[in-house]
């Protein structure tokens, strides 16, 4: 069961009486438990029926006393357990677990960690309610994600804009999220999102960002390249060092195997998680750079890496180590 399929089932009024939320994407547990905190109940219902708890500060039998009281003028009652990792013998929830009150919408935040899927708390709380298991979405799910999110706002955004989001901000969905809501505030509605609203709301600039300068490598533009490097050199904050390597380095990485992929269009897109659309610009810089260019620049790489935390290195600036790598990469 995914995230959005609790919520909607709440909204339909259909309730289990325990949602145990673990693992490893804190943003789709908080979504859940913001909902339960905030819309299950009205108002008028929270003073009564509203219990929030959290694991370092209580104690299992606090939550079981908590989850087996009845609801006051209401239907029922809604307990939260967050930071529920933090609780010491959470083991022994499994007594409630077992037989859980009906009338009670028992909601327990693990995160960054789970269970034992194989243990007789695990089954129990298959059994008795729901289990949402979450993982971390890989770097080339971003863009997607990205683009749903915007969707299921009733908004559309570019393709483009999509990786520029995710390029900037990383593996990190409530940053992604939060950015997305604050242009929804600001554009007017039914305006698809494009590259000029990112860098005007977000200040990511849709020239000089770590996508362009991949890009700009790809096709060993070395003018091109050099006024990135320069801009990042000026604004630091834009794209840090920290940033900047590993996404070249996951960049050069999709193209190295881009040489041992059988198949069409279809087959390498999908070895390298990238949308079709994109597969052009890696397939180009495949040619530009060849099997051992690629090899070559994914090593210069590691090297300058472990240069930018001051391994083998007398101590250069972050934008000089930037212009060393690129033109060494682009002209060997």
């Amino acid at each position: 069961m995914e995230y959005q399929d609790i919520i909607r089932d709440w909204k339909q009024q259909k309730f289990r009486p325990l949602y145990w939320l673990e693992g490893e994407e804190d943003f789709f547990i908080d979504q859940v438990v913001e909902y339960a905190e905030h819309q299950l109940l009205s108002e008028a219902d929270k003073g009564f029926n509203l219990t929030v708890l959290y694991g370092k500060d209580t104690d299992w039998a606090t939550v079981i006393n908590a989850c087996r009281r009845y609801p006051m003028f209401a239907d029922r009652q809604v307990v939260i357990l967050k930071e529920a990792q933090a609780m010491r013998d959470i083991l022994k929830l499994e007594a409630y677990i077992d037989k859980p009150l009906e009338s009670t919408v028992f909601v327990v935040a693990h995160k960054q960690g789970k269970i034992d899927g194989r243990s007789k708390m695990a089954k129990l709380i298959k059994d008795r309610g729901v289990m949402l298991s979450t993982k971390k979405l890989y770097d080339n799910q971003l863009p997607s994600w990205a683009e749903a999110y915007v969707r299921s706002q009733g908004l559309a955004i570019s393709e483009k804009a999509c990786i520029l989001l995710a390029d900037h901000i990383g593996n990190d969905l409530s940053r992604i999220a939060n950015e997305i809501d604050k242009l929804l505030v600001n554009l007017p509605e039914g305006k698809k999102i494009d590259e000029n609203d990112i860098e005007k709301y977000v200040g990511i600039s849709k020239e000089y960002n770590v996508f362009e300068l991949q890009n700009a490598l790809g096709q060993q533009d070395m003018p091109k390249v050099m006024r990135i490097i320069r801009y990042f050199s000026a604004n630091p904050k834009a794209a840090p060092i920290q940033m900047v390597i590993p996404a070249l380095y996951n960049y050069f990485s999709k193209i190295s195997l881009l040489f041992g992929v059988k198949g069409g269009e279809k087959e390498m897109a999908a070895a390298l998680g990238v949308h079709p659309f994109f597969l052009k610009d890696y397939t180009a810089a495949a040619r530009k750079f060849g099997p051992e260019g690629t090899e070559r620049a994914i090593l210069l790489l590691h090297q300058y890496n472990l240069r930018s935390i001051g391994i083998n290195d007398a101590g250069n600036e972050d934008g000089e180590l930037m212009k060393e790598l690129v033109f060494r990469m682009l002209r060997p």
